[in-house]
């Protein structure tokens, strides 16, 4: 197996990363098992993840944990969820702290049961104070949401007269949206196949590399992250600008 670490530029590794952690039930349903196995092996691969992604230098980890649409899903499966987010939690706050991973997350999270709220918030105190890498988890969340808060926010502000509709620009819509203070994610990784976004950071990944895995997320480690990173080194970001603009800007 190639050493793939060694092909890593560790001045291009990017600043932020965000996952859709996507495949975990189809890993459960090949092995004959239940949907919720599929969940709790996946939380191994949020672990190694998380752990490789702030030892190569990565500063930001978006995880994709549970959508507002999964709410959907079957009454079980949610309860089994919420009951792992839970264990896993409490479980980690030790390595966490080991390993200077600050928890935080995004979504609406004051709908979450009361359980997951209070464990959450918990997390996020006991791990403040960490910087090596902020771990990022998108709960209750769906872009499509965040955006329409962020319009409502807006409007609220305009009617009560702190800001006039003249001084609504990209920078007044950005701190609104539930990431403010996040940078915007330079890779977005879909794992299991899929090639969509579907409803997740929209707004903020306008610009950002997108890479796709046939790789179901129980079983995407180290290397496989490693992958991504390489074939995000490879790319040329050009941000609408054209590569003899790009190569200007980096030779300045």
């Amino acid at each position: 197996m190639p050493d793939l670490q060694s092909q890593i530029i560790p001045e291009k590794v990017p600043e932020h990363i965000a996952i859709i952690m996507d495949g975990n039930g189809r890993w459960a349903k090949q092995k004959g098992m239940p949907r919720v196995l599929g969940h709790r092996n996946g939380v191994k691969s949020v672990r190694e993840v998380t752990e490789a992604a702030a030892q190569l230098g990565v500063k930001y980890l978006t995880l994709y944990a549970f959508s507002t649409e999964n709410w959907s899903r079957p009454a079980t499966e949610v309860t089994a969820l919420m009951t792992l987010l839970v264990e896993t939690i409490k479980g980690e706050i030790k390595d966490l702290n080991k390993n200077g991973i600050r928890l935080t997350a995004i979504g609406e999270l004051t709908s979450l049961p009361a359980a997951t709220y209070k464990t959450l918030i918990e997390g996020i105190e006991q791990t403040k104070n960490n910087s090596k890498i902020t771990l990022v988890l998108a709960l209750n969340y769906s872009s499509k949401w965040e955006i329409t808060r962020a319009v409502r926010l807006l409007a609220e502000k305009v009617k009560s007269g702190h800001i006039t509709l003249e001084d609504i620009d990209e920078k007044h819509v950005e701190q609104e949206m539930t990431t403010h203070g996040i940078p915007d994610p330079d890779l977005v990784i879909r794992t299991s196949g899929e090639a969509r976004l579907s409803n997740f950071l929209l707004w903020q990944a306008a610009y950002s590399e997108l890479y796709f895995t046939k790789v179901l997320w129980p079983d995407f480690r180290k290397n496989d992250l490693m992958e991504a990173i390489i074939s995000y080194q490879q790319r040329e970001r050009r941000f609408g600008m054209i590569s003899e603009q790009v190569g200007k800007e980096g030779a300045g």
